[in-house]
């Protein structure tokens, strides 16, 4: 059995229990961003699991078709989703807006520099829809009233049903399928550019919301010394309001490397939030796959399963860390409690402007 087929199918199944713990966990806590991360998980998991069964016995249309929906367009932006679940009542919706508005206009971008087929007015509509829930989202934070998680749903939902319709309604030429001669990973040119466009709309929403909310909580959760002091408070005038928002990103990076010692400290002494070691884990199992999958494009595939298994080692890593997700650990559904863990406040006592939603603003 070759390795190819190894790193695919570990990296399926991890996917695939991770789904089912996450799960388990919703059923006993109840919390939205752990069934929403177990969509995201259930793709992935599929999604390797196509690439195992592919390099084991070849590629066919089902699994073409199958691992393109779930891998390329649907499990990276569910689990930025779930994030943005994870974040509903902080100031994350803004970053979360940035992302979308991005996603769009890379959406429009990549069309105007490839010219898909077929692609008629979906890369200005694309654009449009994510640049009016980007409005939404922003506006919503701003108000504070905690819905915009909602407008999230709407921007990955509908970009994942729509990918399903077209799917379904799209003919392929014989043999139903297309590989690279060089690195024999599938491309996808035989699909129309409505559907192909739907890929950096939902990869970029789901990696920019990954990263940032990883480096959001960890900032937000850690021991912080505030070298570049900004707010994000909505009563103050509109022109202080804009300043601090466009300072709010070079503010966050200043601090939470300035904040960097004070964590260490925290950590040796056992009471650092679980929530900063378990994004940082996140965000390198986040960040891994952008390396190795550039890599595949020039015919390296090994490094491209690597990138995919290490990735979700990593980021299951990170959430069975995480408190907050994982309270106690127990044979799954079943109240058998193997491990009860400590508690943790959802949010630091000691926050920035005051109360736990303003404090995770800063």
């Amino acid at each position: 059995m070759s390795m190819s087929v190894l790193l695919a199918a570990a990296t399926s199944v991890i996917g695939l229990v991770f789904a089912v713990a996450l799960l388990d966990q919703y059923r006993s806590r109840r919390h939205t961003f752990q069934i929403v991360w177990a969509l995201g998980m259930l793709f992935y998991g599929i999604a390797a699991g196509c690439e195992a069964i592919a390099a084991a016995s070849g590629w066919n249309e089902t699994l073409y078709r199958t691992y393109y929906l779930t891998g390329a367009v649907w499990s990276v932006a569910w689990l930025g989703l779930g994030t943005a679940y994870l974040l509903a009542r902080t100031r994350f919706g803004y970053a979360f807006s940035a992302s979308l508005f991005l996603a769009g206009l890379f959406t429009f971008l990549t069309d105007a520099r490839y010219h898909y087929p077929d692609s008629g007015l979906a890369p200005g509509l694309y654009f449009a829809a994510a640049a009016a829930l980007a409005v939404a989202v922003a506006v919503d934070t701003y108000f504070e009233s905690h819905r915009w998680p909602v407008y999230a749903t709407v921007a990955v939902a509908g970009a994942t049903l729509l990918s399903l319709v077209l799917m379904l309604t799209t003919a392929l030429p014989a043999p139903g399928y297309q590989l690279d001669p060089t690195s024999h990973q599938p491309v996808f040119d035989l699909l129309p550019g409505t559907l192909r466009l739907l890929t950096p709309y939902m990869n970029v929403t789901g990696a920019f919301s990954l990263l940032l909310g990883a480096v959001f909580s960890t900032y937000v959760f850690m021991p912080k010394r505030r070298v570049l002091p900004y707010s994000l408070d909505p009563t103050q005038p509109g022109d202080q309001f804009l300043f601090n928002l466009l300072l709010a990103p070079v503010a966050i990076t200043v601090n939470l490397v300035g904040s960097l010692p004070g964590a260490a400290r925290a950590l040796v002494a056992g009471n650092l939030h679980s929530r900063v070691p378990s994004t940082i884990l996140i965000a390198i199992g986040a960040f891994i796959p952008t390396v190795t999958d550039s890599a595949s494009r020039f015919g390296d595939t090994g490094l491209r399963e690597l990138g995919h298994f290490l990735a979700i080692v990593f980021i299951f890593a990170g959430f069975l860390v995480s408190i907050e997700v994982f309270a106690d650990i127990r044979v799954p559904f079943t109240g058998m409690v193997l491990f009860r863990r400590r508690v943790e406040r959802p949010f630091p006592d000691e926050a920035p402007g005051g109360g736990a939603a303003a404090g995770a603003a800063h």
